[in-house]
């Protein structure tokens, strides 16, 4: 697999894998796709064993056979077309709203790769048919219920599939949608939105029906794009951090690398000091209180920000570790073994993702806690060493950043329900043949809400501690200021948010805030002055 930054983006997909950045590439830049010739000379030469097999008198599970508690009634060939359809069409069975578009691109992106892996028998023209309506822009609407994260994420990539075959409900480059029960009522069908792109629907054969549909790929994909929305987020959080102990005066010795790797050698938790104190470095605020400080020490949400933010760090580590193994992971049941074989398997069941899902929402969710504290911190005049009370212009008239703060805490206690696992629990299906699933999909569809409830707490620290040290600034006629980082982020921060004054409508200041960290300025801000940071 490589992929090319230049504009438009490429990835060519081979038979030997994909990157987590050839995922976000495809699901979130609309990068095009392309299968190299070996990757279809190898599905090619596999399907050639699944039609000896589907022509053989012996039975064979998924090619000859009903599915699941169903899997021995014996299918004459005469209705094998037909079973297709019927599974295809009877698992698209979701409900509720529709899932984001780079969710569904993710998905069949790597279920692309899957069946370009040569292990699930499915035609060359299936797999062409896959990457020709992902590079048409065509999206398959797929609902938030349905899958169970077992025996793959079976709603949500028959949702996908039902589309391969000119049916379904999807989503042209446009947005406008077609298909589904209102179809020829005033939405046109899924079968001409194909026709209008020269791709033509695909009749599914044997096998091919469980080959689209019996994967992690919902769950997967979303772990990838957390892990690439966490790394980011991450480095941020030690921005706001610093800045917070900035404004609280607060000391940057405890950051010095030789408390951190040298006596407990956790690879965040050091990262994230040195970050921290980086982004201090060259303070006037910090300095001026170095000596003769009457506090002994600081608040744990100060001092131990390194240690939450960094097992954060190590947490996503980890999760980067499984999710690289299951994308080099070739999923299907059955599936086809270099030797022929085609062998039954549980590879489909979610558990190695769903665990480390609901790991990073625990993680997501006290990152998110220690953040708000340091918030509270500023507004207090009691713990805050001179700050005006929730520094507004005049309290008392004004309100400040009080109620910023509460949106905060009810973002914060959105993340503590959040990061209750969903892989603990299980609920039978199929007849009691599905008797234990991992629940991972919806591990992953929390856990996306929970990155983005962090992303949003931490732009509000920044609101709050810019805030904060801009009247520090004010308040010492100018002479105390935050240093060479903290001054570039407060900068790039002024850009969209306005500096203290009287109370105004705070919303789009920080959803602008909200969006500001989105996009990256605020780590490219500090990095400007003190250079780049883990």
């Amino acid at each position: 697999m490589t992929l090319t930054t230049h504009s438009p983006l490429t990835v060519t997909l081979g038979s030997s894998g994909v990157t987590p950045e050839d995922v976000v590439a495809v699901a979130r830049h609309d990068a095009q796709v392309t299968i190299a010739q070996d990757a279809l000379d190898a599905v090619a030469k596999v399907r050639a064993h699944i039609d000896d097999l589907a022509h053989s008198e012996t039975p064979a599970y998924g090619i000859s056979t009903g599915f699941g508690a169903l899997a021995n009634r014996h299918i004459p060939n005469e209705l094998r077309t037909q079973l297709q359809k019927s599974l295809i069409r009877s698992h698209a069975a979701g409900m509720g709203p529709a899932v984001e578009r780079e969710v569904v691109r993710g998905i069949m992106f790597l279920r692309a790769k899957t069946l370009a892996s040569g292990r699930t028998g499915v035609r060359p023209v299936v797999l062409q048919t896959m990457v020709d309506v992902l590079n048409a822009g065509i999206t398959p609407l797929v609902r938030e219920f349905g899958s169970l994260g077992c025996s793959g994420d079976l709603a949500p990539l028959s949702h996908c599939a039902l589309v391969l075959m000119g049916e379904g409900e999807a989503t042209g480059p446009d947005g406008q949608l077609y298909g589904g029960k209102n179809s020829g009522k005033g939405r046109r069908p899924v079968a001409e939105l194909l026709a209008e792109h020269g791709i033509e629907p695909v009749t599914l054969a044997e096998k091919e029906g469980l080959a689209l549909v019996n994967g992690t790929e919902g769950m997967l994909g979303m772990l990838l794009m957390a892990i690439a929305d966490l790394r980011q987020l991450l480095t941020t959080a030690d921005i706001t951090a610093a800045l917070s102990v900035e404004a609280l005066l607060g000391t940057d010795q405890v950051f010095l690398p030789e408390l951190h790797a040298a006596l407990r050698p956790h690879p965040g938790q050091a990262a994230s000091a040195d970050n921290m104190l980086r982004v201090l470095s060259n303070s006037p605020i910090v300095a001026s209180h170095r000596i003769n400080d009457t506090k002994v020490q600081d608040a744990y949400s100060l001092r131990c920000a390194p240690q939450v933010a960094g097992a954060v760090r190590d947490t996503v580590d980890h999760a980067a570790l499984v999710a690289s193994r299951e994308l080099a992971a070739a999923i299907d049941n059955p599936v086809v073994l270099p030797d022929g074989r085609v062998s039954s398997n549980g590879n489909f069941h979610g558990a190695p993702v769903a665990y480390v899902l609901d790991f990073l929402a625990i993680a997501v969710a006290d990152l998110s806690s220690i953040a708000e504290r340091r918030t509270d911190r500023m507004l207090d005049p009691a713990r805050s060493h001179g700050l005006p009370a929730f520094l507004a212009a005049d309290p008392g008239v004004d309100s400040g950043l009080m109620i910023a703060q509460y949106t905060q805490a009810g973002l914060v206690s959105d993340n503590k329900r959040l990061a209750v696992p969903a892989s603990v629990d299980s609920i039978p299906s199929s007849a009691m043949q599905e008797d234990h699933v991992s629940m991972g999909w919806h591990a992953a569809r929390k856990l996306r809400r929970a990155v983005e409830n962090l992303r949003r707490v931490l732009a509000i620290e920044l609101v709050t501690s810019a805030r904060a040290l801009d009247i520090r600034t004010q308040l010492s006629g100018g002479h105390l200021s935050p240093g060479p980082a903290g001054a570039a982020v407060i900068a790039a921060l002024r850009d969209v948010v306005d500096g203290p004054g009287t109370d105004r409508f705070l919303s789009p200041e920080l959803e602008a805030a909200d969006a500001l960290l989105a996009s990256g300025k605020v780590r490219a801000a500090a990095e400007s002055a003190v250079g780049n940071l883990a």
